[in-house]
C-alpha cells in the first residue's frame, strides 16, 4: 500500500484557517488539511466552524484532505462563521462611550439570523456610571434580552460570563477596544491574547484579532474570536422587513393589531400603530430603527431602478414544459419572411 493512499474517513470541526491550510479538531486530535479541488468550486466558501469529513493520508500522519462539508445548523456571513449557538454582544459602559445604535445593529443582526443574543457590558469598574446602567436595564430588560455586567480588569462578573458560555459555541462581537480579548484572557489567562488600549486621539480601540478562530474554554464551551463585524448594514432588506427585527415593534402589533397599511414602515403613515404608542419603544431604539430603514430604502431603490429582468429557460405549453429558444437563435417564420418580401415589393 502506498504511503499516500487513503486510510480511513473521520469527522471534525474547522477551528482555524490560515492561507490554504485548514486546522481541524477531531476525536483523534488536531489535523492540518487541505481541501479537495472539487470543493474549491463550491459557491459557498468553507469557513471556520464547519463540520467536515476528512480523508487521512497516512495512518501516522496528522495531515489530511477535506473531502466533504457537513450540513450547517447556522451561518453568518460577516465574519464568516458556521454552526454557532449564541452571540455575546460586548459593549463598554465607557471608554469608548456606549454606542446605542451600534448595539441595536448587533441585536437586529442576531434577530435576522435567528441567533440567541446576550448583552455583556464590560468595564463595570468605572465609577459614576449608575445613570447609564439604569438606562440599559430600562431599555433592554423588558425586551427579555439577557444582560450581564463584567469587569475584565477587576474580575467582576467573570464567573457569570463563564456560565453563559457553558455547552455552547459562542461568537463575541462588539466594537474594537471594548475588551473582548481581555474577557477571554480573564477566563483563560494561558491564551495571552493581544490587547490594546483606547487611542487617546480617537477615543476608539484598534483591532487586535486578525482572523476567526474557535477557542476551547473548557469541555463543551467554545468561543469564536473574530476580527470584528465589518460593514454591518441592512442594505439587503426591504424597508417593511426591518420592523421584524425589533421585538417591541412586534409587541405593539401583537397587542394593538396591525397598522392600517400592510407596507407601513412606521415613519409618519396614517394609522400606524407604532406612532400611536411611542411610549413602548425607547427613543434610541426608534432612531436606530429609522436608520436601518434608511439603509433598506437604498437597497429597494437599487433593486427597483437598476435590477435586470432575466428570462426563464422554459415555458409551459398545453401543460407541457418546453425549452425556450434564444432570441438570437430563433429563426424567422416562413409567413413572416413572405410578409417582409411583399412589403419590399410594394415599396
Amino acid at each position: 500500500m502506498s504511503a499516500w493512499s487513503i486510510i480511513k474517513n473521520m469527522q471534525g470541526q474547522i477551528f482555524k484557517i490560515h492561507s490554504d491550510f485548514y486546522y481541524i479538531d477531531t476525536s483523534k486530535g488536531v489535523y492540518e488539511a487541505k481541501i479537495r479541488d472539487v470543493l474549491k468550486k463550491r459557491k459557498d466558501a468553507i469557513v471556520v466552524g464547519d463540520f467536515v469529513e476528512l480523508e487521512q493520508i497516512n495512518e501516522n500522519s496528522k495531515q489530511a484532505f477535506v473531502s466533504k462539508i457537513l450540513p450547517r445548523n447556522s451561518f453568518i456571513p460577516r465574519p464568516k462563521v458556521a454552526n454557532i449557538n449564541q452571540v455575546i454582544i460586548v459593549c463598554a459602559i465607557k471608554e469608548p462611550d456606549l454606542d446605542f445604535e451600534q448595539l441595536n445593529r448587533y441585536l437586529a443582526f442576531c434577530e435576522y439570523y435567528k441567533l440567541s443574543p446576550v448583552l455583556c457590558f464590560n468595564k463595570n469598574d468605572l465609577e459614576g456610571e449608575e445613570e447609564i446602567i439604569a438606562k440599559i436595564k430600562t431599555i433592554y430588560e423588558p425586551l427579555k434580552y439577557r444582560i450581564i455586567f463584567t469587569s475584565a480588569l477587576e474580575g467582576n462578573g467573570i464567573e457569570q460570563f463563564k456560565e453563559v458560555l457553558k455547552g455552547k459555541v459562542t461568537v463575541l462581537c462588539g466594537s474594537s477596544g471594548v475588551g473582548k480579548s481581555s474577557l477571554i484572557n480573564a477566563i483563560r489567562p494561558d491564551l495571552s491574547l493581544r490587547t490594546k488600549q483606547i487611542s487617546e486621539k480617537t477615543e476608539r480601540g484598534t483591532h487586535t484579532t486578525r482572523h476567526c478562530e474557535i477557542i476551547t474554554i473548557e469541555k463543551g464551551s467554545k468561543i469564536v474570536d473574530t476580527p470584528g463585524f465589518s460593514q454591518l448594514r441592512f442594505d439587503f432588506l426591504m424597508p417593511a422587513e426591518v420592523g421584524l427585527l425589533f421585538r417591541e415593534i412586534q409587541e405593539i402589533q401583537d397587542k394593538y393589531g396591525s397598522c392600517k397599511f400592510s407596507d407601513c414602515i412606521h415613519e409618519h403613515e396614517t394609522g400606524c400603530k407604532i406612532q400611536e404608542h411611542p411610549e413602548i419603544i425607547d427613543e434610541t431604539r426608534y432612531q436606530s430603527y429609522l436608520q436601518f430603514v434608511k439603509e433598506a430604502k437604498e437597497y429597494k431603490k437599487q433593486v427597483t431602478y437598476s435590477g435586470k429582468k432575466t428570462e426563464t429557460r422554459s415555458k409551459v405549453i398545453h401543460n407541457r414544459e418546453v425549452t425556450k429558444i434564444s432570441s438570437k437563435k430563433r429563426q424567422t417564420s416562413r409567413r413572416k419572411n413572405n410578409q417582409e418580401i411583399n412589403k419590399e415589393l410594394h415599396e
